[in-house]
């Protein structure tokens, strides 16, 4: 197998379980991490300027830094010659990915993955499968929700600082259900929103964001992307002619999200052939949690054979954000500071 020479600029929680990921893949060694501060206990060299990352020879970069930082450190990568990993929001708005897609077509070859983990799930996969078979038959509309509680110094995270981050709870976790969406239902031409500062009234982002959408073959999709969902919760739905089938609880580092379940029922039908109330349901419970491992196999395929990427392409980092930027354009009573938005998705 070949080894990668890894670099990690931003060593803090998603820096270390990418780590992991690649310890447990085998594929790479990891030579260097940067961090603002050197922590004691790493068992590897730590520097505190990213430029210093590339002493150590590494021949790919894993970006784990706050969304404002990531397009310096993706293009300063790319422009080196290095292959990139980087984590999502893929920065703050749609000029950002923009930018990192121009430095990476001036690179040539080099690899450029953004990490939207939840692709990879295997719930997420196997109702993937259902769809693309057919079995669900024409999709009608989605419905996704995906909410938590803000917690303890919500309000001094940067997440919050429009600044740092581009927006609140939507780009930070609802931008996840918004790329299943996009990759079951393609992309949306109407959008309709409404974003909402409910209980974190003292930041400037939205603890809130409602979004309907609808494709031009007609499939809608709605969300709730919630910083005041006090179970903390996941849940997408998908129906289609045949049936439906919906994954609830979704495998995470925290484990506050439950576990993983893949429902699905398929229509029978009575003697005049219309649908019978209620279908016989069938339910796959999954217990661990591979997506980070699955991700970063197909980053180190990428790299090292060739093999084009599947998820988390920059064209697909564009897109979403796109329609992140659409939903918070679509309410025109809502107002982001210092954060570009466009309605160019919803038109």
């Amino acid at each position: 197998m070949t080894r990668l020479r890894a670099a990690i600029i931003g060593y803090g929680k998603m820096g270390r379980i990418r780590h992991d990921a690649m310890d447990r893949h085998g594929g790479f060694e990891t030579v260097v991490a940067c961090d603002t501060f050197v922590d004691p206990g790493a068992t590897i060299p730590m520097v505190t300027d990213p430029a210093e990352v590339y002493a150590y020879d590494p021949d790919i970069v894993i970006c784990a830094t706050p969304n404002m930082m990531i397009p310096d450190v993706v293009c300063d990568a790319l422009a080196r010659g290095k292959h990139v990993f980087s984590e999502k929001p893929p920065g703050r708005n749609s000029d950002d990915v923009k930018r990192m897609r121009a430095a990476e077509a001036q690179a040539g070859d080099r690899v450029l993955k953004f990490g939207f983990n939840h692709r990879f799930h295997d719930a997420i996969e196997d109702a993937a499968k259902l769809v693309e078979a057919g079995t669900l038959g024409d999709l009608y509309f989605l419905r996704g929700v995906y909410g938590k509680a803000g917690g303890p110094n919500y309000a001094a995270n940067w997440r919050n600082d429009p600044t740092q981050s581009g927006g609140g709870i939507l780009i930070d976790q609802g931008i996840h259900m918004l790329d299943l969406f996009l990759m079951f239902a393609g992309r949306f031409k109407r959008v309709q929103s409404f974003i909402e500062r409910k209980f974190w009234t003292d930041v400037p982002v939205e603890d809130n964001a409602f979004a309907l959408m609808k494709t031009e073959a007609g499939v809608i999709a709605s969300i709730h992307s919630s910083a005041t969902q006090w179970r903390h919760t996941f849940r997408l739905e998908l129906y289609g002619r045949n049936g439906y089938a919906s994954v609830d609880g979704i495998l995470s580092n925290s484990g506050s999200y439950g576990t993983e379940v893949l429902t699905v029922a398929l229509n029978r039908h009575d003697k005049d052939g219309a649908p019978i109330p209620n279908p016989e349901l069938q339910e796959i419970r999954f217990t661990d949690d591979r997506s980070w491992d699955k991700e970063i196999a197909e980053f180190h395929a990428a790299v090292a054979t060739g093999t084009p990427v599947r998820f988390g392409t920059s064209q697909q980092a564009l897109d979403v954000m796109e329609l992140v930027e659409a939903i918070y354009a679509a309410d025109d009573e809502w107002t982001l500071p210092n954060a570009s938005t466009t309605r160019s998705a919803a038109e």
